[in-house]
Order: C-alpha cells, then structure tokens, then sequence
C-alpha cells in the first residue's frame, strides 16, 4: 500500500548485489588495543552505504537535519548523530568503523560496517533497493581477500579470528510483509523458521571464514515507533496503539534466538556469542522515558502526521511538509523507527558493560578481550 512506503522503516533499503566503485587501497595503521569490528545489518547499524546505492531518498538519510547532534552534517546515518556500533568503536578505542563503500580512504584494519537501512535476512526483503544480508557476506569475503592480500594469510587469518561481528537483522523481514497485508501472509512460526535459519547460516559462513566472537541484536519493538503507531492508527482505527501483532511476531523470532545460538556453540567448535536485548531496552525507554532522562517517548523529534510517524523527515521524500524537535535529546525516537543518538548512547553503554539481564552471557567489553 502506498500510505505504509511513508510510514515506519523509512530506515529500509537499497543496494545491488554487486560492488561499486574503484578497488579498495588500504591505509597503514596500527590494529590497536582491541580486535576489529565488522558490522552487520539493517538501518539500525548503517554508517552510510546506501548513499553508495542506486535508490529514492524514500531509503536514505544523507540530507539535513540527519546528523546534525554531533558531526553537524548528514553522513547517512539515520539518526541525529552516532550509532550503537559509533559509540562502541569509541569505547573500545577504535576509530569509527567506516561503511564498506567508504572504506578506500580509511583504516580499514579495525573492521569494516556493511549494513544497509531497509535489509533483512531474506534475499527477497525489499529485492533490488537493499544490501540483503547474503550480499553483505559477499562484501565480508572480498574484505578478507583483501586483508590476506595485504596482511598475509597468517596475520588476516589472527584478526579475523579476534575480531567481533555485530548483527542487528531481521526487522524487515517481519514488517514488509505485515504492512503490505492486512494480515501476516504466510504461516508465522514456519516464517520464523526461515528468517532465523537464514540468519544462522550467514553466522556458519563467517565461522567457516574464522570468525569465532559474534554479538546479536533482539529486534526492537517496531510496533510501537512513532511510525508504527501512525500506522496503525490510520489502518485499524486505533487510538494510537502499538502493533502487537507485529511486535508479537519480532518477539518470536527473538525469543528463538537463545536455542539456535546455543546449537551453533554446541556445533562450532570456538564459537561465542552474546544476545543483547534491545527490544527490552527501547520498551523501557518508551514506557517509562522520564526514568531515562527523555521527555517524549511515542513521538518523534522530526516527521509529520500524528506521533510525527510520516517519514517525512528532511523534506526530500514523498511528504515533502515535516516538523523537528528543538532538541533531540528529549526524545527517544529522531524519526519515524529510529532512535536518537541519546537513545544510542544509553543502548550502547549497556552493550558494553551492562549486566546479564540485558547482555548475556558476555557484555561487549569483556567479549573484546576474550
């Protein structure tokens, strides 16, 4: 339906299966005090790469006011200012880890973002306008030749080994098919089936590759976003509700997470993971803000319509007409699903030494230096 492409994963996007752009040079630097960080997933980690992509501003974040709380420029990033995975390269002293297209003229031996805003799973989540996760793997293979090629095989081989791959996937392959539909159309628990065993087998490719320390996102609520609220609001006649049909589903394949992770480290011999809960942490912030530090939890900082949940911010998409917040930081959400950088930075301080009712069974700090 038209009204959904305005509405709720403005976040989702863009890409061809095929690489862009001149071959990628290395610049020399230390590895430095941690291993690398390669990236992983939809627009909740996406650094910029589908800027690079053939796409509609429908899926981009590279115009103002995105960016504007701390590099004061859009970068493409859909948020105010940094990400989860930002903040973590700043605690792990890391540089930012930069996206996989922008990767030519920086250092790239501390790890790599390939996630795309609008990717899932599933090649078929939004097939042509994103970096499916399966493509995402393929950039991660070619980065790898790449380090052999200027590390040699020994020494790729170690910072493989060491390094951390984050995720954040999955969202999209739930949503799309939910908001195109009035009701889910295929049968829930064998869908979840698939997502997640696609999902298990891009984590079997990396191992396969030497990879051996993973961190895994849950999915957030995206129900209940400014956006899905709007949605549901205008398609059901709610008064402002959350979609719990929809949340119900991203619950499900979260709460299959545990099981299937623990088969891989029963399976893989070296395996480790961590699951960090960010569908508890934005509920929380949502029904609780004032706990946080936010004042406004269900509407966002920029956007249109009710709970501003049209994804109009910056003007360069079908509704041209927005509105942005005086300040950020009093909001959980910068725009119709995503968070703010306040919101980031809380999440990511949590990931990296947060207790195990939110990350378990490591917290990313002591998972760095495992």
């Amino acid at each position: 339906m038209a009204f959904s492409n305005n509405l709720f994963f403005g976040c989702c996007l863009i890409v061809f299966a095929f690489l862009l752009g001149s071959p990628i040079e290395f610049v020399e630097g230390n590895i430095g005090p941690f291993p690398a960080l390669f990236v992983f997933g939809d627009s909740i980690l996406d650094s910029g790469n589908n800027n690079y992509i053939n796409t509609t501003t429908q899926f981009q974040a590279n115009f103002p006011p995105y960016g504007e709380t701390f590099f004061k420029s859009p970068t493409g990033r859909p948020c105010d200012g940094r990400l989860i995975s930002d903040f973590i390269a700043e605690f792990a002293n890391l540089p930012l880890i930069p996206a996989y297209f922008e990767i030519g003229t920086d250092k790239f031996l501390h790890g790599v973002n390939f996630a795309s805003s609008g990717s899932g799973c599933l090649v078929e989540t939004n097939r042509g306008i994103v970096i499916d996760l399966p493509t995402q793997l393929a950039h991660f293979n070619e980065v790898v030749q790449l380090l052999e090629n200027k590390l040699g095989q020994q020494q790729a081989q170690q910072l493989v080994a060491d390094a951390v791959y984050m995720f954040s996937t999955g969202s999209n392959d739930y949503a799309f098919p939910y908001l195109s539909n009035p009701k889910f159309p295929f049968p829930k628990e064998e869908f979840s089936e698939m997502v997640l065993g696609n999902f298990t087998a891009i984590l079997k490719e990396i191992y396969n590759k030497g990879g051996r320390k993973f961190t895994i996102f849950t999915l957030p609520p995206e129900g209940c976003s400014p956006g899905g609220r709007a949605f549901n609001e205008q398609a059901n006649g709610t008064s402002g509700d959350c979609m719990q049909e929809l949340n119900g589903l991203l619950q499900m394949h979260s709460s299959a997470l545990p099981q299937k992770l623990n088969q891989l480290q029963q399976n893989l011999t070296g395996f480790n993971y961590t699951l960090f809960d960010l569908f508890k942490l934005f509920t929380e912030r949502i029904d609780n803000p004032s706990k946080y530090g936010f004042k406004v939890s269900i509407e966002a900082c920029c956007g249109t319509g009710q709970f501003r949940g049209i994804n109009s911010c910056g003007g360069k998409r079908q509704v041209k007409e927005y509105e942005l917040c005086p300040n950020a930081t009093d909001h959980v959400f910068f725009d119709a699903s995503h968070p703010t950088e306040e919101a980031n930075r809380q999440f990511a301080e949590l990931l990296w030494n947060g207790t195990t009712d939110v990350i378990a069974p490591h917290n990313l700090k002591s998972f760095f230096l495992m």
